[in-house]
């Protein structure tokens, strides 16, 4: 993505998407989540690991999945911030670098601090619920567009799902009539 912004003029806006929101706020593990699935789970964090050495982004040795939907609030309200970027990436390292529970406020606290956000004031937001309808209408959103994992990548009305290449992004803003800087 980054490299996408350095060579075209785009607008790019997070949409939350309802990643297992059955997940209990304290977490599961990964063995009981994925249990009955027939999947070898080392192996597929493996892949994951490799393909995120690959993209240049942080991975650490998860054991649990937790649940985002505070995390996407508070990342709207982050964005009404101006510190959405730097939220979102903060919070993608708490959770697929660090293994952070970011259903637990306190390490909300710590994210939107990281992303320079002052944790009282994020604390407060995400008590009012006021950003809910926002992760709200991004979960209908989602569900209109027919993305059904992430990372998707939607533009002009094309839909790529799942992390892919920087020319497969490129062509994608390309096709969308993006502006080469």
């Amino acid at each position: 993505m980054e490299e996408l912004r350095r060579q075209f003029h785009l607008d790019i806006r997070w949409v939350a998407f309802p990643l297992h929101p059955e997940t209990p706020l304290e977490g599961q593990t990964l063995e009981r989540f994925f249990a009955g699935r027939g999947l070898d789970i080392p192996a597929m964090l493996e892949r994951l690991g490799r393909a995120a050495a690959e993209a240049g982004l942080p991975w650490g040795q998860r054991t649990m999945t937790f649940n985002s939907r505070r995390a996407q609030e508070l990342g709207k309200w982050a964005e009404e911030q101006g510190r959405g970027e730097e939220f979102h990436m903060a919070a993608f390292k708490a959770y697929f670098a660090e293994g952070l529970n970011i259903a637990q406020i306190t390490v909300l606290r710590q994210i939107a601090a990281r992303a320079g956000l002052d944790p009282d004031r994020a604390e407060r937001a995400l008590a009012s619920g006021v950003h809910a309808a926002a992760v709200d209408r991004d979960w209908a959103l989602s569900r209109a567009s027919g993305i059904t994992a992430v990372p998707s990548f939607l533009a002009a009305g094309r839909l790529l799902v799942g992390a892919q290449p920087y020319p497969v992004l490129a062509q994608l803003a390309s096709l969308a009539g993006a502006e080469r800087l």
